[in-house]
């Protein structure tokens, strides 16, 4: 069984969050074996005009490396990295922490515990205050 179904259901989250302006923080971690590439982060920026984008940030043994994109390229970019080389990919956000773990078998599974943040980001307040949509 594919885990890609149960992943695209966590990214649908990842969506909900930002239009509800609740998303805090994404990171995928938990990789295989020792890799050169160590986690992602994702976090929301306002470019020129307002106009929102995700920022990844690509933490490897020796450098950083940051791109940004739009909502829909950024999980184009993210989704090839699970189950290589990463197993879970951890949504923060101010109402749940939800996690995608992959298991030894490579089947996906949504967790959801008590929120870790207590604000959305800070992009994601502005946003907020200005009453930008996405």
């Amino acid at each position: 069984m594919s885990y890609q179904p149960i992943f695209a259901q966590f990214l649908e989250k990842v969506k909900e969050s930002i239009a509800d302006k609740t998303y805090a923080k994404l990171t995928l971690a938990k990789t295989i074996g020792d890799t050169d590439l160590k986690n992602i982060y994702v976090r929301p920026v306002l470019l020129d005009n307002d106009v929102f984008a995700l920022s990844l940030t690509a933490k490897y043994k020796t450098e950083e490396i940051e791109s940004t994109h739009t909502l829909d390229e950024a999980f184009m970019v993210l989704a090839p990295y699970m189950n290589n080389p990463f197993l879970t990919a951890l949504l923060f956000t101010t109402e749940k922490d939800i996690t995608f773990k992959l298991n030894k078998k490579r089947v996906g599974s949504i967790v959801e515990k008590a929120p870790t943040f207590k604000n959305a980001s800070d992009v994601i307040i502005e946003m907020k205050e200005k009453g930008i949509k996405i």
